[in-house]
């Protein structure tokens, strides 16, 4: 199968160019200087000469601060670039596989949210991402639209990576535990997006790892895996200035996944686990 991968360079797009290679795909494997996908003359010329199977859209803007101020941008990339990709996938009859995002959510709600919840975003990334969903379910006939939370894998940096570099530099770190999502490690993620493209079961889907914990939680969690010494102090999100306001309860209930991939994500304490592994190999 021929897929083209945008936002190569990324966590995801990285995994997933690994997978295909495993799996015996043709990967396209794109970042944004082969391919800008915010230019739709350049998008649809592209695709039509590739001729791809399966499109999967990694790339995303994700300067979630940054947002706030340069939101124009922060749609382009989030909300047309979506748009341009689903017009060329369908003028193509190639799939859309795009990613989105727990910020679509206002995080008011006291269990995790479903496919069914209707989206409310509280910051313009959030805005952005959820422009990028409308996009997809307008102009694309054939599409997975999956959305993710707290993704980490070992391509760029991550909030894993931050708690260790973190710990080598102080002895004592405070995190915030009035945020609490699912993490999702990449490498998971991946291999459930090429299981559910052989589905053939079109539709919006919520996939992240098993459970959810706070930011607080997850640190904890690593850092004693780590066996770091030093002390840890929970904070409060109102402690930290930052331009963006954070939902505080995003978990994704992952319902209509298993049912149609035949299986859970492993837990987050165990992507945490392989993923530490792996780091440490590097």
């Amino acid at each position: 199968m021929k897929i083209l991968i945008t936002g190569a360079h990324g966590q995801l797009g990285q995994d997933i160019a690994r997978l295909c290679k495993e799996q015996n795909h043709i990967a396209i494997a794109c970042g944004s200087q082969d391919l800008d996908i915010t230019r739709f003359n350049e998008v649809m010329t592209f695709v039509l000469d590739k001729k791809p199977e399966v499109i999967i859209n990694c790339a995303a803007y994700n300067a979630v601060d940054q947002a706030e101020t340069d939101w124009t941008q922060a749609y382009e990339v989030n909300g047309i670039g979506p748009k341009n990709l689903a017009l060329a996938a369908s003028a193509s009859g190639a799939i859309l596989i795009h990613y989105s995002t727990d910020y679509v959510f206002d995080g008011e709600k006291t269990c995790p949210y479903t496919i069914a919840d209707k989206p409310a975003p509280i910051s313009r990334y959030g805005e952005s991402k959820l422009l990028g969903e409308q996009m997809v379910m307008r102009h694309a006939q054939k599409y997975y639209l999956i959305r993710v939370s707290w993704v980490f894998g070992t391509g760029n940096t991550n909030f894993v990576k931050k708690v260790i570099e973190w710990s080598c530099q102080r002895d004592q770190i405070t995190v915030v535990d009035d945020q609490t999502s699912s993490p999702t490690h990449t490498w998971d993620l991946a291999q459930a997006s090429l299981d559910l493209l052989k589905t053939g079961q079109y539709g919006l889907y919520h996939m992240t790892n098993t459970g959810y914990c706070s930011r607080f939680e997850w640190a904890a969690y690593i850092l004693n895996h780590i066996g770091w010494e030093g002390v840890l102090i929970p904070g409060k999100s109102s402690d930290f200035q930052t331009l963006a306001t954070r939902p505080t309860f995003s978990p994704l209930d992952p319902f209509g996944t298993k049912q149609t991939i035949g299986y859970d994500l492993p837990t987050w304490q165990n992507a945490t686990d392989r993923f530490l592994q792996e780091i440490r190999r590097m």
